[in-house]
Parts: structure tokens; sequence; C-alpha cells
């Protein structure tokens, strides 16, 4: 008789599983305060009762640990630096979700040559989250892959849902689940209705097979999330201007949701040209400081190098320190973009917010 499953399956294995990736590389105290002091100061601002603003900076994605570890350095400096008017954490993105074929990001092949060692991008991953929040920065990432929170989750202290993923049930009912606080872009077309939807069905319980700490199929039943919010990437236009914040608030109070918006200043928003986030960030700040309580934080894509290279065949020849994925800004324009963001808003609503540091207890 013919076979009738997985007659195209190439071949499996089994993996790590949850559990035994945590005993090999487990939460440091440092990296557990770092996350639980976040996560708890993240759901403040979004409870308006700290005025700070949320900044999620970094790489588009990370394919080389070394110089994300460096540039976690840097950005850990700047972060005190400018901790009075925002709570920094770094984009960690490891999986990134592809238009047709690509690089699918560190977990996924962490050879960059097609190798797909998962076994061993996850261990990257871990160990290099742990690195980071032991420095006293938290980290940001994508959930794209629904399985992967249990690996790595306890080390994440804020949450993406993509705009290719925000209209997915599996998404929405993984996100109804996680610890952090978590934001929804919009279409890529620019709908904004999708992430109004992803944040109301995310908030509510939800139950659907997933994997237990032993790598086991479990049924998972969720409490729902109370701290989604909505991320303006752009689409067919940009969307960060004061109307369009303006019709998402609107839209966020007729769905009963709070009105919490954060706008990435890359992607849609800045036509995937780098420079233009700084454009984007300024007109945030302004409407920031002339009182829209709704933006609740920015996004910026910066790595060490500015630009991006193409992957090739030669992983070896790759500049240190630049994306292979979209293009970011450099470091210096990073550091002077963030630093003048703080100032203008120091000047306007002053330095009331420093005591909130939620990294003084890691420091």
């Amino acid at each position: 008789m013919s076979a009738l499953s997985d007659t195209r399956i190439q071949s499996q294995h089994a993996m790590v599983s949850p559990l035994q990736l945590k005993a090999e590389l487990p939460v440091s105290p440092a990296a557990q305060a770092c996350v639980e002091n976040t996560r708890a100061a993240i759901e403040r601002i979004l409870r308006k009762e700290d005025g700070r603003k949320l900044m999620v900076v970094g790489p588009c994605s990370i394919h080389d640990c070394k110089a994300a570890l460096e540039y976690a350095q840097r950005l850990r400096v700047l972060a005190e630096e400018i901790s009075d008017q925002f709570l920094v954490v770094m984009r960690a993105y490891f999986e990134k979700p592809r238009t047709t074929t690509g690089w699918k990001g560190l977990i996924n092949d962490p050879n960059l040559d097609d190798s797909f060692d998962i076994d061993k991008g996850v261990r990257m991953a871990r160990s290099l989250l742990r690195d980071i929040n032991d420095l006293g920065l938290p980290t940001g990432t994508e959930a794209l892959d629904p399985l992967m929170p249990q690996y790595l989750g306890d080390l994440i202290s804020w949450t993406a849902i993509g705009a290719r993923t925000t209209e997915s049930q599996t998404h929405r009912e993984m996100a109804s689940g996680l610890s952090t606080p978590v934001g929804f872009k919009n279409g890529t077309d620019g709908s904004l209705v999708t992430a109004v939807n992803a944040m109301k069905a995310a908030s509510t319980p939800h139950s659907f097979l997933g994997i237990d700490l032993n790598g086991r199929s479990a049924i998972t039943q969720t409490r729902g999330n109370p701290y989604g919010h909505v991320i303006l990437r752009g689409g067919k236009q940009p969307n960060y201007q004061s109307n369009f914040v303006r019709s998402c608030r609107d839209a966020l109070g007729a769905a009963h949701l709070p009105a919490n918006i954060m706008i990435d200043c890359s992607h849609g928003n800045s036509a995937k040209d780098p420079a233009r986030q700084g454009e984007v960030l300024a007109d945030v700040v302004t409407q920031i400081a002339l009182g829209d309580g709704s933006l609740i934080g920015m996004m910026l894509e910066s790595h060490l190098v500015a630009g991006n290279q193409a992957l090739g065949s030669d992983p070896g020849a790759l500049t240190y320190g630049q994306s292979i994925t979209d293009a970011c800004i450099g470091w210096d324009d990073t550091r002077r973009m963030l630093t003048e963001a703080a100032e203008r808003l120091r000047s306007v609503r002053g330095t009331r917010w420093a005591a909130a540091d939620p990294l003084a207890a890691v420091q």
C-alpha cells in the first residue's frame, strides 16, 4: 500500500526541549531582574502611570552575535543617558518572515549557508539574549514560530506580532498567552482594522494546541493579554502623521480598547529608506510634545554600520555590524537621533520621570 502521510517530508529529528535548553542556559539573577522590572515598567507606560515612552531600537535582524553584543553594550550606555524620557528596549529579532524566499533568521539558519541547524540557532539566540539582559538592557522580538516562546520567552520583555501574521489566528492565540506586552502591526497594505481586531482577540482567553516545557504536545489555555497595543508601520503610504494617529485612536475607542499606539519609524513609514527614519521620529516627538498621550513608543532599525548588504555565498566576507536584511541607520546617527529626541522632550516635559528607571535594580 502507498504511504498516505509525510509524502513530502525528507527527514525529521528530535529537538532539544525547552526545559533542557533552559537547564543548559539558565536565566541569571541579573537577567531575571532586568526582564521582570522592564515588563512591569512597560505595563506602567501602557497604563499611563509612567510618562516615559518606549523606544525599541536595534538591528532589523541579528545574524552575528558578536556584533549584536557590541551594539548592546553601546546601547546600554545610551539607554541610561536618556532614561528620564525613554525606556530603551533592544530589538533582538531572530526570525524573519519572508514574502517569498530568503534567509529566515538566525534560529532557522545560524550558519548563513542553508544548512538549517536549528538546534544551534536556538542555543545561539538564547545565549545572546541572556548576555544582553545581563548587561541590564532588555530585549524585544517578533514572535513568529508559535513554539519559540517556550524556548526564549523568559528572556524577552516586549513582543511584536508582524504585519504578515497579525491576521493569523494562531498568532493571536499565542499573543493572548505571552508573558510580555504585545504590539500588533497594521497589515502590509496599511490596514488598521487587522491590528485592532488582533489586539481585541488577544485580550481574551483562548485554548489551542501548543507544546509544554518538555516539548510534548499540550492543550494550552490562556488568560488573555491586557497589554496589547497597535504599531503603525505604514503600508501603501506612511501612517505616522497625526491624522492617522487620530484615526487609530478613534478605532481603538470604538472597539473599547485602550488608546495605546506605537510608531514604527521604518518599513512603510520611511519607504524603506533608513535615512528617513529621522524625519518620522521627529514628527512623532512633536506629536508627543504637543500632548498626544496615545503615543506610547517608537521603533527604529539601527546597527553598528549603516545600510545593508547581500548575504552572498561567503558569510566570511560580510561587513561586520551591517544588516543582511532591511537597511538600518548607523550607530552615530542612532545616538544623535535618540539624544536629540530626549532633549526635545526634556525641554517640554522636564525630567520628572527619571526616578522611574526600571533598570536601576540591576545597574
